[in-house]
C-alpha cells in the first residue's frame, strides 16, 4: 500500500453504514461542520463525508470533500482508532484556510478510543453483567 493513500477500508461507503452512524451515533457541532461518530469495533477509524447541495455546485462540493479527506488522511496518527465518523460540512468550509479547517475538524473528533468491549451499537460485549 502507498504510504500516503486513503484506502477504501478507511472509508464509509454504503448508505447503511452512514445511516447506522446517524441513528446510533453521537453528534458534535462547530461553525464549520457537524460530526457524527459511533464505535465500530475495529482498530481503525473510518470516515464518511456528506456534502449537500446547499454547499454549492458539484465543483465546490467535491473540493470540500477532498479537503476534509485530506485533513483525515494527514492526521490519521492523531485520530484515535475504533470510530466510524461522518462529517457534514457547512458552507463556510469552502472558504476557510486549510490550517484553520484542520484545527476545527480535529477538535470535533472523539478524544479517545471507545471503551474496550463496546459494540458498534453502543452496548457492552461480554464482561460484567452480560448474559451467558
Amino acid at each position: 500500500m502507498r504510504p500516503h493513500a486513503f484506502p477504501k477500508n478507511l472509508r464509509l461507503l454504503r448508505r447503511s453504514e452512514f445511516r447506522k452512524v446517524y441513528e446510533k451515533g453521537q453528534r458534535r457541532s462547530a461553525p464549520l461542520c457537524s460530526v457524527f461518530f459511533l464505535p465500530n469495533g475495529m482498530r481503525v477509524s473510518r470516515l464518511g463525508i456528506t456534502a449537500s447541495g446547499r454547499l454549492g455546485g458539484a465543483v465546490v462540493r467535491n473540493r470540500v470533500k477532498r479537503r476534509l479527506r485530506e485533513v483525515f488522511r494527514l492526521n490519521r496518527a492523531n485520530i484515535p482508532g475504533g470510530w466510524d465518523v461522518v462529517l457534514n460540512p457547512r458552507e463556510a468550509v469552502a472558504k476557510v484556510p486549510f490550517l484553520k479547517l484542520t484545527e476545527q475538524v480535529l477538535k470535533l473528533f472523539p478524544a479517545a478510543p471507545p471503551p474496550a468491549g463496546t459494540s458498534p451499537r453502543g452496548g457492552r460485549l461480554g464482561g460484567e453483567g452480560a448474559k451467558p
